[in-house]
């Protein structure tokens, strides 16, 4: 059985939710693959749902490439990514999309005295630390907006994604809307062509490797940050302003959304407009077939979903550091579900 989060911190694992059986009920397995953004979340509320309804979910933790090849070969009964797919993609596959829940992605750091938030950095800096243009803590651009910090001359090690990643598309597409130099000479994706670094599977494998390797930075959502206890910078948004990576700031940013104009749910949350918004946010996004080959489990799923809508899933969301979608969004997905019909064309729910 996985729990919680002590079991992120091995790059290679491949992490099935797997429950026991439940005597009241009949209990069937529905899978899901992909996001490793979402686990720490997605686990938490499998085992609610298992203890609840005798149901189990067994979810791989794989990164969103994976996530949405594995759906579109409809060997899983759902798909989750961090990087929303567009309507002709959707449509190309017969697949729906919503979001699930929104969390944020920071910079980890590995530097010897430096606590939480102590170290300010800008989306140019970070984008010039990635490009392998700035290579040590105490360069002057770093140096000049942390004054009072005794940063190090040791070298910077850049740390990335292996796998297919959606947090490597939200990373990137914030890099991408920042630094006109990372736009034109790498761009955004799940997965790009990096110019330094060293690379780690999945989020896990990236925190793992901040961990070992002393003058390292890498991103990673929030989660395993906070329960791996890593240091982690402070960031400059679009306003100009610095804030830390706290609750506060991941629901400014996610109250910035507009989903009611985001035609199938495609949205991105990075460099929110707003004075306290954290600017490296995003949500995950979950992928159904339209006409699921096993309507059974994907009704299953569906449930497994509205549980996790429900207060007691926001609450467990809230308390592993992401942010629940609003009541109004959560409408707008169950509208969405309609489109997700048996062969008969009979709505699952």
């Amino acid at each position: 059985m996985c729990r919680g989060l002590n079991k992120i911190l091995y790059p290679a694992l491949l992490c099935s939710i797997a429950f026991g059986s439940f005597s009241k009920v009949q209990a069937t397995d529905i899978t899901g693959a992909g996001s490793s953004f979402v686990y720490p979340i997605l686990s938490k509320w499998a085992e609610t749902y298992r203890k609840e309804s005798g149901h189990n979910v067994n979810y791989q933790s794989i990164g969103s490439g994976g996530g949405i090849k594995q759906i579109q070969s409809q060997t899983v009964d759902f798909g989750a990514t961090d990087k929303p797919l567009s309507r002709a993609e959707l449509d190309k596959d017969g697949l729906v999309q919503f979001p699930i829940v929104n969390g944020s992605v920071v910079p980890v750091i590995n530097i010897q005295g430096i606590k939480p938030g102590e170290l300010q950095l800008t989306g140019d800096i970070l984008a010039e630390i990635y490009l392998g243009h700035i290579k040590t803590w105490n360069a002057k651009a770093i140096s000049e907006i942390n004054k009072g910090l005794k940063l190090p001359a040791e070298p910077i090690t850049v740390v990335h994604r292996a796998d297919s990643s959606g947090t490597t598309f939200i990373w990137s597409n914030y890099l991408s809307k920042v630094s006109e130099s990372w736009k034109t000479k790498v761009g955004e994706g799940t997965a790009i062509s990096w110019p330094v670094g060293i690379a780690g599977k999945g989020n896990e494998g990236v925190a793992a490797y901040v961990q070992k390797v002393k003058g390292s930075i890498g991103y990673v959502e929030y989660a395993y940050a906070k329960q791996s206890n890593m240091s982690y910078a402070s960031m400059q948004n679009s306003a100009g302003k610095f804030v830390k990576a706290d609750m506060s700031s991941f629901t400014a940013a996610a109250s910035s959304a507009q989903w009611e104009k985001a035609e199938s749910f495609n949205l991105v949350l990075t460099n929110a407009p707003g004075e306290s918004s954290w600017p490296i946010a995003g949500s995950t996004f979950i992928l159904m077939h339209k006409n699921p080959v096993h309507p059974e489990r994907a009704k299953i799923a569906l449930s497994f979903f509205r549980s996790a809508f429900s207060k007691k899933g926001a609450d467990a969301a809230t308390n592993l550091h992401y942010v629940p979608l609003p009541d109004n969004v959560v409408k707008m997905v169950e509208t969405a579900w309609l489109d997700i019909k048996t062969q008969n064309g009979k709505p699952l729910l």
